[in-house]
């Protein structure tokens, strides 16, 4: 595994040829909810125009984009691990298997994985890390929109379950709107434990 930085266009054209899978997570920052991880590989013959980091684009073009990527790539894979992994194996290693479910969940097997960021699970084939590769690399770009509205759309669901929590708008993070929820409403099932601002709350109420 390499982690490879600062690529010319000329290396992501390098890269990215062959039956490349890209993957990328969302959600290791929330406090409730699963990681999600996506593995997409793309198809030479039907590009799509406007790939980008999921968080570089609207909600909008995410849903346009996240169409176009399911109807076009040859491969789409979700994986993800759920808060009581996250809680058992911390949520560096929860990542890690969540990116491995995806590549594994593939219906087409990759020459060679692509990873946002600096490291990479061992998927048994080839694999390199590319520093902000999301917004490089279009496979992991479609990775990035895959994972950010599937997990969205999950917390659009916890939140007309749970809208004392507003977890539509903040999406799980740890902003002061959940702080607050969660000092006044408390702890649901769906909560990492192990997380600080939870686990400080479940000392404090037993």
């Amino acid at each position: 595994m390499a982690v490879l930085k600062n690529l010319t266009p000329e290396q992501v054209a390098q890269i990215s040829a062959g039956l490349v899978a890209g993957v990328d997570e969302v959600g290791r920052g929330p406090l409730i909810g699963d990681v999600v991880t996506a593995a997409v590989i793309l198809d030479p013959a039907k590009p799509i125009a406007g790939l980008n980091d999921s968080k570089k684009l609207s909600e909008k073009k995410r849903d346009a984009l996240y169409s176009e990527i399911m109807d076009k790539a040859l491969a789409v894979s979700v994986g993800r691990c759920s808060p009581a992994e996250i809680d058992e194996l911390n949520i560096l290693q929860a990542t890690m298997t969540a990116m491995q479910r995806a590549v594994t969940g593939l219906s087409i097997k990759p020459e060679k994985v692509l990873v946002d960021g600096n490291r990479t699970p061992d998927f048994g084939i080839p694999a390199d890390a590319v520093v902000k590769g999301d917004g490089l690399i279009a496979a992991i770009s479609a990775a990035s929109i895959i994972a950010k509205v599937v997990r969205d759309k999950e917390m659009d669901e916890l939140d007309a379950k749970y809208p004392q929590y507003g977890l539509a708008k903040h999406k799980g993070y740890p902003t002061k709107a959940h702080f607050e929820a969660l000092a006044e409403h408390g702890v649901l099932p769906e909560h990492r434990r192990s997380f600080r601002p939870v686990r400080e709350w479940l000392e404090q109420h037993g």
